[in-house]
């Protein structure tokens, strides 16, 4: 096979006017790549960071046990702000029906009378039984 022939003569008696010399261009694009990366590491690093220190500090509310404890520690000096409390955390539990629900609704008419007046007596004992037994009821 025969070489072809130059379409250009390359004689240094010809000068080339508007051709213009190689220029060196400045590649940067490794540098950005990089930096790009790193600052998409950083990104994805602080977002598992916070997601992390989320989930540790969310705690779930458990509302039956809050309730329960409020029930538990209510006190009679003022016994119409303790009727009110009992017939406003027994409410959750009444919601679970059954002896719940009686136990609480008997439990809230004994209250009844301590509830709706401007001065009201000391709750009798046989509400605080009633409540007494409420609570066990509860815990068990």
């Amino acid at each position: 096979m025969k070489p072809l022939p130059p379409m250009m003569p390359s004689s240094p008696d010809i000068p080339l006017h508007d051709i213009k010399p190689l220029v060196e261009v400045p590649d940067h694009s490794l540098l950005l790549l990089s930096g790009l990366l790193v600052l998409a590491v950083v990104l994805i690093g602080s977002g598992i960071y916070l997601a992390w220190r989320h989930l540790l500090q969310r705690k779930k509310v458990n509302i039956r046990l809050q309730s329960y404890k409020a029930l538990k520690s209510i006190t009679f000096e003022d016994s119409k702000k303790a009727a009110y409390a009992i017939t406003r955390h027994g409410l959750l539990f009444s919601k679970e029906g059954g002896r719940y629900k009686e136990a609480y609704l008997e439990l809230n008419r004994r209250l009844a009378p301590y509830k709706y007046k401007k001065e009201v007596a000391s709750i009798d004992e046989e509400t605080l039984a009633y409540f007494q037994i409420y609570v066990e009821m509860i815990d068990a």
